[in-house]
């Protein structure tokens, strides 16, 4: 079969080469898929550099999740050939191939109706969302939400997720085509990194008050700016360093406005608890094929231009999600 690899860590877009690689037979619990469709992630590009915190030897192919129907089954995978399922790929065998194995376990199962790349677009992104404003944040209809780098796959589905629950959402983005597909996608209000203060139009919007909920996937500077606009008894939910740069928070800033700061590991409650997933999942495709949701899909490529893709990702310059069809 068709597979790009990294035989040397390094940025993928000069590190990936495309050649037939076979897989060997199907391990126990596990499942090999003939590959559909797969989400362009930032840990993606981060594991191919060797700075991600799962480490894999080379060479290996990545594409952390992928949806697929199912070829081949291991014992006691769970699934049958022929089913169509969507999950994190195992071991190294990712999903920027024609076929590649997803633990059956962690693997959910979609009705034929589901767009393949609707749900490849979906799956982490609005996963996370889910977990942030819902299992970790409490969300309440009518509180208010600022969203940092609205425009990115995590933010965009974290948009939308709390206007349908019902909240008034900021979105944070950079520039005015990113700051418009925001207001596309439902934001209440926009502020724009390249031209406006975050601090001064938040608290302009809020008359004062800040936001009950920050979603923040990205960290560094951002971090500093956006915890002064958390209102009284607020929560700040962390999601990610899409910046490069970790943090540090002030204690007695968190005491004296009694906000909470909420780490959000989606992937740390696989072998912990596997019932958010289930409930988080049944949600969600609900709502996809109730149209009450639309994942914002930016791009969809096949194999030639997917390094180009992975680093239009890391320079982002995308909006929404990149979507990779190894039939395209």
């Amino acid at each position: 079969m068709k597979a790009w690899q990294i035989n040397e860590l390094g940025d993928p877009w000069t590190n990936l080469c495309v050649g037939e690689v076979t897989l060997p037979t199907a391990p126990k619990s596990v499942c090999r898929i003939e590959v559909e469709a797969v989400d362009l992630n930032f840990a993606d590009i981060l594991q191919c550099q060797g700075s991600y915190q799962e480490k894999l030897d080379t060479p290996f192919t990545p594409g952390m999740n992928a949806v697929g129907k199912v070829i081949e089954v291991g014992e006691n995978s769970g699934h049958a050939v022929g089913d169509r399922i969507i999950g994190p790929t195992y071991k190294g065998f990712g999903g920027y191939a024609e076929e590649c194995f997803i633990p059956g376990g962690q693997a959910t199962g979609l009705d034929d109706e589901v767009d393949p790349i609707k749900a490849a677009a979906l799956h982490v992104t609005y996963g996370t969302a889910w977990f942030g404003l819902h299992l970790r944040g409490n969300l309440k209809p009518g509180e208010t939400v600022l969203v940092l780098a609205a425009a990115g796959g995590v933010g965009a589905a974290a948009v939308e997720l709390a206007k349908v629950h019902g909240c008034w959402v900021v979105a944070a983005a950079g520039g005015a085509e990113k700051t418009s597909a925001c207001l596309q996608i439902g934001a209440d209000e926009v502020v724009d990194y390249n031209s406006e203060d975050l601090y001064e139009k938040v608290m302009s919007l809020t008359d004062g008050r800040g936001v009950d909920v920050v979603y923040d996937p990205v960290g560094a500077h951002y971090f500093d700016m956006a915890r002064r606009l958390v209102a009284w008894e607020g929560r700040y939910l962390i999601i990610g360093f899409a910046a490069g740069t970790i943090p540090s928070a002030p204690m007695n800033h968190a005491l004296v406005k009694n906000y909470s700061l909420v780490g959000v590991h989606m992937g740390g409650y696989r072998g912990r608890d596997e019932k958010p997933f289930d409930d988080c999942y049944r949600e969600l495709y609900a709502m996809l094929m109730e149209d009450r949701i639309s994942p914002l899909v930016d791009a969809v490529v096949g194999f030639d231009q997917l390094p180009d893709m992975l680093q239009r990702l890391a320079n982002r310059q995308s909006k929404g999600r990149i979507v990779f069809a190894p039939g395209r």
